[in-house]
């Protein structure tokens, strides 16, 4: 090959790499990594993107100097010069793709390795999940459960995940990982978060008619706010005022993310508003108390016409404590004779 057309092809290659590069950079594609696990994954999908934007400008550099070279002149319909195997080209093309496939599963299984790797005084939470809600458990913590992941700055954590139905998947987007949890199996994903903030928790397997209202959020923060934050719930929850155990108890199970209930500072709008729920159990010819039990253990039985049915969970009857359901109704009853 003559020097102008390996110039050429150097040409076409770096102007097609350029441009391939500045769109993979420019762009925001990946959420800011909030965690050291993320980081890691991140550098393998710029690895592998950089490997496929070297491949991307050999082959537009060779195709768009064949077709300026080689086109057939006007009218010309023969058929082009038979051209034979080349076999040091073809050992080539064996060998660098499978250099390349190697690098990527080399560099891939490293940090898996690294991410699955617990460091330290680890932090377990076990995570439950059920159509439609998250609910967060701290066992090292005293059993502290909450409808909020909050996480420390800094420390391993090992999420332990289960699910009380359906197949769901947990997601935070900028830790970069994501786990199917399984019915009947426990997963397990460890994540060590780097950056404080408020970040979504996602449900991403369609699990059924309130799927898109499965969202929670993960919280990280500084490890002594974390050990506050912690001994605030254990006393809330085991405070012998029903009003604030009740308060807990509602707070903790993410009730607040579809009901309006103003003493929780819970504004959601896909279940009854509960700030009337005596005005509801009149219309049933109910007693608040017990109709507030009946509704918490068996949704949909008074259903309030407008809102949805089979999207409350159907589990809070057997994952709550007979106090913890005497606390969150007498909360819920004296709550709406306020509201």
């Amino acid at each position: 090959m003559r020097r102008g057309s390996v110039l050429a092809l150097v040409g076409i290659g770096v102007v097609a790499g350029g441009i391939a590069a500045a769109v993979a950079v420019l762009l925001p594609w990946l959420p800011t990594p909030a965690s050291r696990e993320a980081g890691r994954i991140d550098f393998v999908f710029w690895f592998v993107i950089g490997i496929c934007i070297f491949i991307f400008s050999i082959v537009v550099a060779a195709l768009l100097y064949s077709i300026v070279r080689f086109r057939a002149a006007p009218g010309d319909d023969s058929d082009g010069k038979p051209i034979h195997g080349h076999t040091g080209l073809e050992i080539a093309w064996t060998i660098v793709p499978t250099v390349l496939v190697t690098a990527i599963g080399i560099a891939s299984a490293i940090v898996l390795a690294q991410n699955d790797a617990q460091g330290k005084d680890v932090l377990h939470v076990d995570v439950t999940a059920q159509q439609f809600a998250w609910t967060f458990s701290y066992p090292d913590e005293g059993g502290v459960t909450s409808s909020v992941l909050r996480l420390p700055k800094g420390r391993s954590v090992l999420l332990s995940l289960h699910s009380k139905d359906v197949i769901h998947a947990f997601w935070v987007p900028d830790f970069s990982q994501k786990q199917d949890i399984v019915p009947g199996l426990t997963t397990t994903l460890h994540i060590t978060p780097t950056r404080l903030g408020t970040f979504p928790v996602v449900c991403t397997e369609l699990c059924g008619l309130g799927h898109a209202l499965m969202r929670s959020e993960a919280i990280v923060m500084d490890p002594g706010a974390f050990d506050a934050w912690v001994k605030g719930q254990a006393q809330a929850t085991t405070s012998a005022n029903p009003a604030t155990a009740g308060k807990a108890v509602f707070q903790d199970n993410g009730c607040g993310s579809c009901h309006t209930l103003t003493a929780a500072g819970a504004s959601g709008t896909v279940g009854p508003n509960l700030d009337k729920l005596a005005t509801y159990a009149a219309q049933f010819h109910q007693a608040p108390a017990s109709f507030a039990l009946t509704q918490i253990t068996h949704p949909d039985t008074f259903r309030q016409p407008g809102y949805p049915q089979n999207v409350m969970p159907r589990t809070f009857g057997s994952s709550l404590s007979k106090q913890q359901l005497d606390a969150l109704v007498q909360f819920l009853v004296s709550s709406s004779k306020k509201g």
